[in-house]
């Protein structure tokens, strides 16, 4: 069975998006971190995005400038199939992309069942409190930036007492971001 992890870039003070939606210029995108983006996309075998998520990254991934920025990642992404978790989308113009509105538990745990790759969510704080009240993320990743905003968005949103994790890995970028892959315990 396939494992399901989240993927974030977040500040020291658990922001993953500054005060407004997407409000990401803090992020620190170079090559290592793009080789990096590039390994781990390679082990995806489908990625499940929130509709404001979503949205973003289908404007941007196919378009001249995500393609001219990122040629091969972009094309790593606009291949990938996707799935949008949404009640108000009705349908997905991102290639390879298909919505799902109902039954989330069950539609997730039957792709983690069939999937060869492991699936991951990237973004979507709010689908990924829903997918963390479930049971149903393994993994959470998360590259911690060396900055602090004022105001934004918490990553962990609507989650119902403790998150317990482990501690599988640590990697430091030479910009200063730091990898952490923790395991959910509990």
């Amino acid at each position: 069975m396939a494992k399901l992890y989240s993927f974030n870039m977040i500040t020291l003070n658990g922001l993953f998006e500054g005060p407004t939606p997407w409000s990401i210029e803090w992020h620190t995108v170079d090559q290592e971190f793009n080789d990096f983006a590039i390994a781990q996309l390679e082990t995806i075998g489908a990625l499940i995005f929130g509709r404001t998520t979503y949205e973003g990254m289908a404007a941007y991934w196919p378009s001249p400038e995500g393609i001219q920025d990122d040629p091969q990642i972009a094309r790593m992404m606009n291949a990938m199939p996707k799935i949008v978790v949404s009640r108000t989308l009705e349908r997905a113009d991102w290639s390879n992309t298909r919505v799902i509105a109902n039954n989330l538990a069950d539609e997730i745990t039957r792709l983690k069942k069939e999937s060869d790759k492991d699936v991951a969510v990237f973004g979507s704080a709010n689908l990924l409190g829903s997918l963390t009240k479930l049971g149903l993320v393994d993994e959470h990743r998360l590259l911690l930036s060396p900055i602090v905003l004022e105001r934004g968005t918490p990553l962990f949103q609507g989650i119902d007492g403790q998150l317990k994790l482990n501690l599988l890995e640590s990697r430091t970028f030479k910009n200063g971001n730091v990898l952490l892959r923790y395991a959910v315990t509990a």
